[in-house]
Parts: C-alpha cells; structure tokens; sequence
C-alpha cells in the first residue's frame, strides 16, 4: 500500500515527538535548574559558613568540591564522542571551514558586541557572558543534533575539532575580548586583575583532563568491549553523571551568591536577555551560511546547532578558577543553561520547519 504525503505532514511526523526523544533527566532541566537554583539559596541562608568550608581543599584556585563537579561536567559528555571520525568531516571543507569561521570569529563577535549592548554597566555579568561565546558547544549539540535530524556524524567530530580548538585557543581568545579588544575600542576594561595563564589553567584543568579522560575511555571501552557495549550499555549510565554534576554545583554556586542574587533578582533577567538574542541569531546566521553554501539539510542542521550552542560546563569552571566562586562571571555562567535548552528545544522545531520550506520537496511518496 502506498500513498503521497505532503512535506507537512513529514515534517509533523518528525516534529511530533521532538520532546518524548528526550530523557525525563533532559526534557525538564530548566525544572532541574531552577529546583537546584531554590535549593542553593536555602542551603546559603542555613550554612552561612559554607564558603568557607569549601576553600579548605582547592584544586589550583578552585574548591575541590566545586572541581569535582566541573569535572564531572565534561568528563561523560567526551567519553561520548567517535574520536575515530575526525577524517570523514575534514574532507568536507566547505563544512569545516564554515563551522571554523562561525565557531571561532562570528560568535564570539556577537557575543561581545550583544553583552556590550545589553549589559555596558554590569562588567562582571558581561565578561561571563563573553566567556560563554568562547566556549563553542561540546554537550548537548548531540542531543538537539539528533532531534533535527542533523547529520551525527558530522556532530560527532565537530565536537571533536571543537574540544581541541578550546585547549589550544580559548586562553588567548578569552584575553583578547575581555581585556585587548575592548582597550582597542575605547571600552572600559575589567577592574579585576587576571593573567593569561589563569585562563588557561583552568582550559587544561577542567577541559584538558576530561578530554584526555574521554578519549582514553572511548578507544579502550570500543576496542575492547566494541561499540554496541558502549554506546547503548555503557553511555546511558555514565551519561546522567553530567547532568547531576551540573546541578550539584549549581545549588553550590547559588547557596554562595544567595545573598547578592536576592537582593538584585532583575540581574538575572538581563542576563537571561542577550543569551536569548544570541542563540536566535546565532543559529539563524549559520543555518542560513549553510544553506547559501550548498550544504544538505543534515550538515546544514548540525552546523547551525554546533555554531549556537555552548560549553557552558567550560565557561564556568573558568570563571570560578580565573575569578571565583562568588564573581559575577560565574553567575553569568550558571544561568546559560536555564536558558538555553528551552532556546534549543525551540529551535529544533524551527529547524525541522526550515527542512520543510527549504529543503524538502512539496510531495513525498510514501510507503508501507
């Protein structure tokens, strides 16, 4: 039996259920979040000393207890990853030298420019902010990739060249937007000291050692056990690891900050504000880049994805390790995550929308 169903309704059969694809764990984070936020202003206002117990083991400047959560951030997220893959997406140039350019000049550009614009008299929550558009996606990318029916693949080893590119350029880059370029400019530049080294102390802590982690953990864990094992055994129980890490240093960073965060709630509106707007464009941008370059719909999918998403496991472990646990920064970084699965989840939708109206043809013969 066959029959012709219009683009529409494929494009409802795969949307329909954007949600249900998502683990009980990943489609309510925002709760999680938000739960996890309450949880650490009660924690503060009933453990007023909690700051202090937590510096009494540090891992470089940074709490052990808060160190091991970071960790525990990025540690399941690149034991995910197919190390092996890296030669199938860097022979497509057009692709890689797309996700370059989007990933590493186009969005901490507008990151920088929309914290300006949004935040100019609030220096702590603004450099968080710039923090945030330096540390391209490694995480959930997979995720919304997979949901948009983006090309995995292709995800897969972006994430890679990503992870790699955040080692050896995110110090540097992270130096030149919050201190060289704004003196360039005639902006107002941090009042708090900081070096390149602390930047990069914290990239080879809290990126450098998951990554050597995940990649050990992927080739001997495949090799040995093979993929299947892996992927659908060994993954899904490793995989929840990221995702309480978050929130337990969620609920630490809030039950810190509760009393600045209390007294000035409106901060984290405004802070909420430009991350909206740059996920919006941001995607936008690179959706309709890889359209204009010829890109399919899958690749063009994952390169929007992977442009407009963020490490915000890596920005904050920055900004605790290069200005502490109480900065703004690390405010700035905790409230990236509130915002960006429900921004994401939209997107997904838009960009299965887009696959319609631009990609697919108006008929589709289907069989059964």
């Amino acid at each position: 039996m066959s029959g012709v169903a219009t683009a529409e309704d494929v494009e409802d059969q795969a949307g329909a259920s954007v949600l249900q694809q998502l683990s009980t764990l990943d489609r309510f984070l925002p709760v999680w979040i938000g739960l996890a936020m309450v949880l650490g202003l009660a924690l503060g206002r009933a453990l007023p000393g909690l700051n202090d117990w937590l510096d009494r083991v540090k891992l470089g400047e940074t709490s052990l207890p808060i160190a091991i959560g970071l960790l525990g951030m990025m540690y399941p997220v690149l034991a995910r990853v197919r190390y092996d893959r890296l030669h199938d997406v860097a022979a497509d140039r057009t692709l890689l030298g797309s996700s370059l350019v989007l990933n590493w000049l186009v969005g901490p550009a507008l990151m920088f420019a929309l914290a300006w614009i949004f935040l100019p008299d609030l220096p702590e929550f603004r450099s968080g902010l710039v923090l945030i558009g330096l540390a391209r996606c490694i995480a959930m990318v997979l995720v919304w990739n997979t949901l948009a029916c983006g090309d995995g693949e292709a995800a897969a080893v972006l994430v890679v060249l990503n992870s790699i590119f955040q080692v050896l350029a995110y110090a540097f880059l992270g130096y030149f937007y919050l201190e060289t370029l704004p003196g360039w400019l005639g902006l107002e530049k941090l009042a708090v000291d900081f070096s390149l080294w602390s930047i990069a102390r914290s990239v080879l802590i809290f990126l450098g050692v998951p990554l050597l982690a995940g990649v050990v953990t992927s080739v001997l864990g495949r090799r040995r056990r093979g993929d299947a094992w892996y992927f659908e055994t060994f993954m899904p129980r490793l995989a929840p690891v990221a995702l309480y890490s978050l929130l337990a240093t969620v609920v630490v960073l809030f039950a810190i900050q509760g009393d600045s965060i209390t007294s000035n709630p409106f901060d984290v509106v405004r802070i909420a504000i430009p991350l909206v707007c740059y996920f919006a464009l941001m995607w936008t941008v690179s959706f309709a880049w890889g359209r204009g370059r010829g890109l399919d719909y899958p690749r063009t999918a994952t390169l929007a994805f992977t442009a407009a998403g963020n490490n915000f496991e890596l920005a904050i472990a920055v900004a605790i390790g290069t200005f502490g646990v109480t900065s703004g920064q690390a405010l700035a970084g905790v409230v990236g995550p509130l915002i960006e699965v429900p921004a994401l989840v939209v997107l997904v939708y838009v960009a299965l929308w887009a696959r319609r109206r631009f990609f697919l043809p108006p008929a589709v013969t289907l069989a059964a």
